[in-house]
Parts: C-alpha cells; structure tokens; sequence
C-alpha cells in the first residue's frame, strides 16, 4: 500500500543540542525542516506547513437556581497569540509530484511576531506553541506530524518600577473571648519588586507584639495564577517558598535585618495575556493565637533577565545603604551575593526531570497547589558590560584640583 512507503515523516528545528530542543521568544527566526523518508516512490499532492500558538482556559462550576435546580457553568476563552502558514512541496492546482524513495528534506523558516506569551501549563488552562506538517497524498488519508516548542518572553528586572523597594504596615488588635488582648503591629521592607529564579529576597520587618500572648511571624511567597472568561474569573493560589521566624513573647519587639527568603525555580511573571496571568507576591504574616493572622503583601515579579552588577544607581551600593539606613539597619541583609542567570537555575532542573530541588512547604492556609515549571532547556542572555568606577574621561593635569597639606 502507498500507506506503508512513508517509513519517517517529523519536523525538526535547527540548533536543538541532544534531548534539547531550543527556546524562542518574540521576534526570533523559526528554522527547522521536515524528514519524510519514502521505502518507494510515491505520489505527493503537497506538503503544508502550519505554526500556531494558543493562550486558552477553562473551567467549570456547580450552580444552584432556586432550592432543588443544580447545574454546572462551564467556562472557555482562547486567544490566538501566533499563526504562520506555508506550502512546502505541491502547486495550488491540485497536481501530485512523484518523490522517489529515499530520504527528503524539506526547510522552513519564518518570523515571531514581536511580542508573545511565555509557555505555560495549569490546571484550568495553558500556553502552548507547536509546528504542524501535514503530507496530502492522493486517495489515502492525510500524514501528520508535530512538533511543540517553548517560548519564553523577557521580563527585564532592570527597570525603575520593578527596582523600586516595596514596603508596608499593619496591625491588628488581638482579642479573645470579646477581650482586647493588646496591640499587634507589622512592617516589611524589600529592596525592589523584580526578582529572578534562584535569586535571596533580603526581608527586613519588625514585629511588635503588645499582646498577652506570643505571636509567630513568618513569610511566603506566593504564585497566583488567574484565569478569565466571559466576564468571570478563577484563581489558584500556591506557596512556592517560605520562611519561619522565632515566636514573638507578650511585649516584646523583633527586627528581621534582611532575612534570607530564596526564590526556587518557577516560571517567570505573566502580565500581558488576555485570558491567563501569572503573579507572585511576597505575604509577610504574624500568626494570633484566638485572632486571625495579621498580613502584610508585597508585590514582585519574577523575570529572566537578572540584575545587571552596578548597571544603575537605584541598585548601587550606595543607594542601597541607604534603604538600609532608613530602616536603621547598620548592617548588610544575609548572605549578599550575585544573582544567577535564568537558564542555571530553571534549565538544569526541568532537564533532570521536572522535580524542583526546592520542596514545597507544606502550608494549610496558603498552599493550594504545586506551581507551574516552564519547559526550559537552554535560554541566555548576553550580560551588558560591566559597570566602571573609573572615570573614563578624567580631567588633564591643569585642571586637576591641587591636595591640601598641613
């Protein structure tokens, strides 16, 4: 049968390494060709390529109309975010070509359209992006194949909004039994509001419990993810780290001087999609015993490209004592070091199977469940050059100021 002479028929992309296919983003060529392998000569109509991204979500819901009517409201909305078409092999006028045995190739390429949404995958809805061949040959049913591929838009932390620090206050009156037990109050700090995988968040708070009870503070940062249809929303809610303080006793007061919370690696914030949106936040809490938990959110956004070393006064050395000494913090946050880039932390893991290194705090107020891994395998960005403290153009010997001596 003619059926039975296609021995191999895929797509592939250039520049995919072994087990590793590549990561694009919005703008980016998209090569690659398509392998049809024939055990005899056979008759081809065409040879149609299509590339296709969809953001789509949906859910349902169980509905009550009047005291004994139930019914299930089911939600969907999708959003094309990419479509290309092309004709690889076979003319409009619907003639067949004879392609002899053997193995053929076919290439492909084509443009990105500048702006995208980065892969995703959740319960109640997903981002995906494939690339599809179909091989239409006469009286016999069409040959398919498929290819998916990942793509990852840029979220640049190095902006004035997401360096500005995030901070707040709080409180709360304790109470028990229809008694006022004192006053619970919370502040929190955080340098700037855009992080990457893999990166500390440095959490400087003072908890002042002038209560009769000891409170326990902690922090977490949560990944929320909101799906929109027709007018309505759905939201899961996950913790994807944590940090525990040391209980606060009746009348006393608590610094936190830059507490080390580490950011595991999850995909990156989704702001700009009509139907899905990814974001995180940073909730610091104070556990009441008899009151509900006094909390504090702060807002952040996890991008890819990480914080460029001295690339803005905002993230200096000096603006950053400074944020330390409005907070009269004499001394630097806990384990100061260099961000990683994006692909160490999130590539490495995902290719190893999926699991993340970072167990997920087991929490029964705010961990709903686990939070999405982007499909990474290798995606990097060039640093800029390195800031210098060295004046590049110093003045000349006759106009360099004389030094003073006693």
């Amino acid at each position: 049968m003619l059926f039975d002479k296609v021995k191999a028929f895929v797509v592939q992309l250039d520049n995919a390494s072994a087990g590793a296919d590549p990561v694009f983003s919005g703008g980016q060529a998209v090569a690659g060709r398509v392998l049809l392998e024939l055990a005899g000569p056979a008759r081809v109509g065409a040879l149609r390529l299509r590339a296709r991204g969809r953001a789509r979500v949906h859910w349902s819901e169980s509905r009550s109309s009047g005291s004994s009517t139930a019914y299930t409201q089911s939600y969907s909305e999708r959003v094309e975010v990419l479509s290309h078409r092309a004709t690889l092999l076979g003319p409009d006028t619907g003639e067949t070509t004879t392609l002899p045995a053997g193995r053929h190739e076919f290439p492909f390429s084509f443009q990105l359209p500048p702006t995208l949404v980065t892969s995703f995958e959740g319960k109640h809805g997903s981002v995906r992006y494939c690339i599809k061949a179909t091989l239409h040959r006469p009286w016999v049913p069409a040959r398919r194949a498929k290819k998916v591929f990942t793509v990852i838009e840029p979220v640049d932390i190095n902006t004035p909004t997401l360096l500005a620090p995030q901070a707040g206050a709080r409180e709360k009156l304790a109470r028990s039994w229809y008694s006022n037990r004192g006053l619970v109050s919370l502040s929190a700090k955080i340098d700037r509001k855009g992080y990457t995988p893999g990166e500390v968040i440095p959490v400087f708070a003072e908890i002042d419990n002038s209560s009769t009870r000891p409170v326990l503070p902690r922090a977490v940062v949560v990944q929320t993810q909101t799906f929109m249809a027709r007018g309505a929303r759905k939201q899961k809610h996950a913790v994807v780290a944590s940090l525990s303080g040391e209980p606060v006793g009746p009348g006393r007061r608590v610094l936190w001087q830059g507490r080390a919370l580490r950011i595991p690696p999850v995909g990156p914030s989704i702001l700009h999609c009509r139907v899905l949106h990814v974001d995180y936040a940073l909730k610091v809490c104070v556990d009441i015993p008899g009151t509900s938990k006094l909390l504090l959110e702060l807002p952040l956004v996890i991008g890819t490209v990480p914080l460029h070393p001295f690339g803005s006064r905002s993230s200096s050395v000096g603006s950053h004592a400074s944020f330390l000494l409005a907070w009269g913090l004499g001394a630097l946050p806990e384990q100061p070091e260099a961000p990683p880039e994006y692909s160490e932390v999130v590539a490495g893991d995902v290719a190893a199977g999926g699991q993340s290194p970072f167990p997920l705090p087991q929490d029964s107020d705010m961990s709903l469940e686990g939070p999405f891994f982007a499909y990474i395998q290798e995606f990097r960005y060039r640093p800029p050059p390195l800031y210098s403290e060295e004046d590049p153009n110093p003045p000349s010997e006759a106009m360099r100021p004389r030094s003073m001596t006693c």
